[in-house]
């Protein structure tokens, strides 16, 4: 490949990269980008979490048999999160503030390691093997498109996110949700499928409405940067016990909204109630102890955005007026007598 194509490469990839508003086309850009340019055997993008505790890291999107695969909300494919630790060679470059660092296996394999960082945090990070030592040369275009893809995702994290939290925003849940319901016919079909030949226990998504009991007390006592600071700490907590798949979004005040991707009602109930305890175990600063009250439904194939978000925020007012600090089921309230099916006057109005 002559210098002149292969300038004329990278430009194409950079206007490529450039062009996107949406996150997945954006990871979709760099891989591809990284395809053509190295040939790398293996290359994805790793998700960055913090916590109180740690840092965890998961797979967000990868080539495979060089086709990208990126992962979302309805995908059935499973990513395994691991603490930072397991990756020493990435939390040395994190710990020294690099842009990227190298690594050699036995068999001749070299990898990269080039973090994705917002401002003194990284976010994420691109790590690409391959199966001979890569240049410096190559070394620095690919840093460059770090530069480019790092640059166009801090715009879109400054449109999608709240800017107290950290959490995905009111406008990113209409997208999201509206994927959910557009997947969704297919979904329905193959999961009926799946049931019908393995027997399995039925999945599908579920809508989660979290609301911070008598936060209106916390602000009026204690003064609004302690309110502030715990939305921050409510927030971080959400993102240390729901699923890395999972989106959390927040809507203003001490409202949540929780999508929880491709799973049992068991387990809905079970992540939720995760949550509701963690927060009634934890004693957060001057403020003292505080709870949640969460109402959730499932998002089913007869159902439209209203009537989803309808069902979950009456059942919230169902845990609300009935004592609060507590976790309730839409569809078993209903099946217990206690709520009529039909969208609360109340509900948020979100379409």
């Amino acid at each position: 490949m002559t210098d002149d194509i292969r300038i004329e490469t990278v430009l194409k990839h950079i206007v490529d990269i450039s062009c996107h508003r949406d996150q997945a086309l954006l990871d979709i850009s760099l891989l591809t980008a990284i395809q053509n340019l190295t040939g790398a055997k293996y290359a994805r993008i790793l998700e960055i979490t913090a916590t109180r505790e740690d840092m965890f890291v998961h797979a967000r999107a990868w080539l495979e048999n060089e086709r990208v695969i990126i992962l979302n909300e309805y995908s059935q494919t499973r990513q395994v999160q691991r603490s930072l630790s397991y990756y020493a060679i990435l939390a040395a470059a994190i710990e020294e503030g690099l842009s990227s660092i190298k690594d050699n296996a036995p068999d001749g394999t070299e990898t990269l390691w080039m973090p994705v960082w917002n401002n003194k945090t990284a976010v994420a990070c691109l790590e690409l093997a391959h199966n001979k030592p890569i240049s410096q040369q190559t070394v620095g275009v690919l840093e460059g498109l770090v530069q480019i893809y790092r640059n166009f995702q801090n715009i879109l994290d400054y449109s999608e996110r709240d800017t107290l939290t950290g959490l995905l925003n009111r406008k990113t849940f209409d997208s999201n949700l509206s994927k959910i319901l557009n997947f969704r016919d297919v979904e329905f079909a193959a999961a009926k499928l799946l049931e019908q030949r393995r027997q399995e226990i039925p999945k599908t998504h579920w809508l989660a409405v979290i609301d911070i009991d008598h936060f209106k007390r916390i602000n009026d006592k204690f003064g609004h940067l302690y309110g502030d600071e715990v939305l921050i700490l409510i927030a971080n907590m959400m993102q240390a016990s729901f699923r890395s798949a999972d989106r959390i979004f927040r809507f203003g005040g001490e409202e949540f909204v929780v999508l929880l991707r491709s799973t049992t009602l068991a387990e809905a109930h079970k992540v939720t109630e995760r949550f509701r305890a963690a927060v009634e175990e934890h004693t957060f600063p001057q403020v003292g102890n505080i709870t949640v009250s969460i109402g959730f439904a499932g998002i089913h194939i007869s159902d439209s955005p209203v009537d989803i978000l309808g069902h979950a925020d009456q059942a919230l007012y169902y845990a609300k007026n009935h004592g609060r600090n507590q976790v309730v089921h839409y569809e078993a309230l209903v099946e217990e007598g206690q709520l009529q099916k039909e969208v609360a006057a109340n509900a948020f109005e979100f379409f």
